[in-house]
């Protein structure tokens, strides 16, 4: 990777920086700048990741960017403008649809290139809708998380083809391998939980939102239940991020099926190496098409068996048939919204025998280690900066 041109600054713009994959890919990225010797700036409303990001020399800059008000969004313009002259930023680099019709005009205006991560799916229901999407293809720059994205680009916006970089995110393997992972970290967690021993533990790491498949999830270990294996336990383990009325139908939901003591709503979980290190299985139950995926791959860098929803990026994330024969198999793939086929794939895996797992974990952490690590990841963005720079520096 080349590096940096010398005393860069770049900027990111994301609306917070809570959990989620975009948010933790900005930390990624943020941490791979400092590390090049460049300067390394992020705006947003905050989050509990700022500190992680402060700590590793990023400067967190807060601005009100998660607002959709476009009165907000003129005035971001300025604010950011402003903040582009005065800290000498050099490009500047957008994560989500709100703060990117902002950071668009300001790089305009100040004449500093201008890239999008198209993190999302994204609503596209009407002639609107699709107008303010089309920020996140603007950038002179368009990085795409995944092949599945980067079609979904050319399909939406053919303006902006010739711009697409496909850069899948990138997991920290290291951080995630269970031999780096404490039994005393591991036990805390757990007993935190209150999770008795003895019990094989289901993980779905995902926000509490009603796309990500949470209440399929409840109805096939309902289904487990009823058919006798009653053993294992679901953690949902996520942040609500103010979905007040989802959590309580969830909870609703877990207590009409009885399932009080197998399915347990943790919140947010700070050490997902951890939480994976615990696990015997982990399930990704979306019902809408995942952009990426990261906690597919973040299972199967943990050596955990998984199972997902057959949507989206799933095929380049996870390898089952019929793509590829059963002998390759990284992980299952199931008809998303079906609690029967995801309870039929939960019984499939945790009966598997000790060698079929081992076979099945080694293939898959081989898969991830090939085509989604960090610093992959990184180094990839980074070369995209560092060709914007030189570009504009020669035509300078």
């Amino acid at each position: 990777m080349p590096p940096l041109p010398p005393a860069s600054t770049v900027l990111q713009v994301i609306p917070d920086l809570n959990s989620g994959g975009a948010e933790r890919t900005t930390l990624d990225v943020a941490r791979a700048i400092v590390e090049d010797g460049a300067q390394a700036l992020v705006v947003s409303q905050g989050g509990q990741l700022v500190p992680e990001l402060e700590s590793f020399g990023a400067e967190h800059i807060v601005l009100p960017v998660k607002s959709k008000n476009p009165v907000t969004l003129w005035k971001n313009t300025k604010r950011l403008a402003t903040l582009i002259s005065e800290r000498g930023v050099d490009l500047i680099h957008a994560r989500s649809r709100a703060p990117a019709w902002s950071a668009l005009r300001a790089a305009r205006r100040t004449n500093v290139p201008f890239v999008t991560t198209y993190h999302g799916t994204y609503n596209q229901s009407n002639a609107l809708k699709a107008y303010y999407n089309s920020v996140m293809a603007r950038g002179d720059a368009v990085i795409a998380n995944s092949e599945f994205i980067a079609k979904l680009i050319g399909k939406r916006h053919p303006f902006a083809k010739s711009r697409i970089a496909i850069i899948p995110r990138g997991s920290d393997l290291k951080s995630l391998d269970p031999d780096n992972v404490s039994a005393l970290r591991q036990q805390a967690l757990k007993d935190s939980w209150g999770i008795p021993n003895g019990h094989p533990i289901i993980m779905n790491m995902a926000r509490l939102t009603a796309w990500k498949g949470q209440s399929v999830l409840i109805e096939a270990m309902a289904l487990l239940k009823d058919d006798g294996l009653s053993e294992p336990i679901a953690i949902l383990a996520g942040d609500a991020q103010g979905r007040d009325g989802y959590v309580a139908e969830l909870k609703n939901q877990i207590a009409g099926l009885g399932l009080h003591d197998r399915v347990r709503l943790v919140g947010h979980c700070a050490d997902v190496p951890a939480a994976m290190a615990l696990s015997d299985l982990a399930v990704v139950a979306s019902v809408e098409p995942e952009a990426f995926g990261r906690a597919a791959v973040e299972a199967q860098a943990a050596s955990v068996p998984v199972i997902v929803s057959n949507l989206g990026a799933v095929p380049e994330t996870v390898l089952a048939p019929p793509d590829v024969p059963g002998s390759q198999r990284t992980g299952w793939r199931v008809t998303a919204s079906d609690p029967q086929a995801l309870a039929d794939a939960i019984r499939s895996a945790l009966l598997m025998d000790e060698k079929s797992k081992r076979d099945l974990t080694s293939r898959a952490l081989a898969h991830v280690q090939q085509n989604f690590t960090v610093e992959t990841m990184c180094a990839r963005t980074l070369a995209v900066y560092e060709g914007l720079l030189t570009r504009r520096s020669n035509a300078g």
